[in-house]
């Protein structure tokens, strides 16, 4: 089949929109980092900066951050909200954070390495739906980066039951032979000593 010239020019010419889109695609700076000048600073993901977990306690739910060196979080910022449906959550309490004049936001307090918050909650499906909370946090690098805020749906965990007080299977068994053991010795000695003790026949 003999493709006219127009066709080839045709193709050509979206072979090389193709390859010019492609090369935009890979050389795109990620969403954290539109705005910023590159300056040749290797800033983490957020997700590797501010790594989040959550875990169910009882009647309330506690949040983590675990923060990277070099990077930190804004107290002000952090929010948790119900996500699943017929969930209540209260308010996130989250401690005192270290005071910073910072670059953006002026004077705020912040958390560095790691914090822990708690949020008391109400389930009203009886568990019919599996708990997601909504969590928006924000928060920067040292090195000059701030990141929009970040919003992100997890599922709590459950938190590992306490270890129980009740002895393992089978220690009470052997327990039970071990005092029966001794009350047979204690028991078969009375008997020798009172066999000593009464007088001869005859006698």
């Amino acid at each position: 089949m003999v493709r006219s010239p127009r066709t080839r020019a045709w193709r050509t010419a979206s072979l090389l929109l193709a390859t010019v889109a492609l090369a935009g695609i890979v050389g795109a700076r990620p969403w954290w980092l539109r705005g910023v000048p590159a300056n040749g600073q290797d800033f983490l993901p957020p997700d590797a900066a501010f790594r989040v977990s959550a875990q169910l306690d009882g009647k309330r739910v506690t949040v983590r951050w675990d923060i990277a060196h070099g990077y930190y979080l804004y107290r002000n910022k952090i929010h948790v909200a119900a996500e699943s449906p017929d969930l209540i959550v209260e308010p996130l309490t989250l401690p005192p954070g270290a005071l910073l004049t910072d670059r953006y936001f002026g004077p705020q307090e912040v958390y560095y390495r790691r914090v822990e918050g708690h949020a008391a909650y109400t389930r009203l499906d009886f568990g019919a739906h599996p708990m997601q909370i909504k969590l928006t946090y924000q928060g920067c690098a040292e090195a000059g980066l701030c990141y929009p805020p970040i919003v992100k749906v997890i599922y709590p965990t459950e938190m590992p039951a306490a270890a129980s007080p009740v002895a393992a299977p089978g220690t009470q068994a052997e327990w039970f032979l071990i005092l029966a053991a001794l009350a047979g010795f204690l028991a078969a000695g009375l008997a020798l000593r009172r066999g000593r003790a009464l007088p001869s026949p005859g006698l």
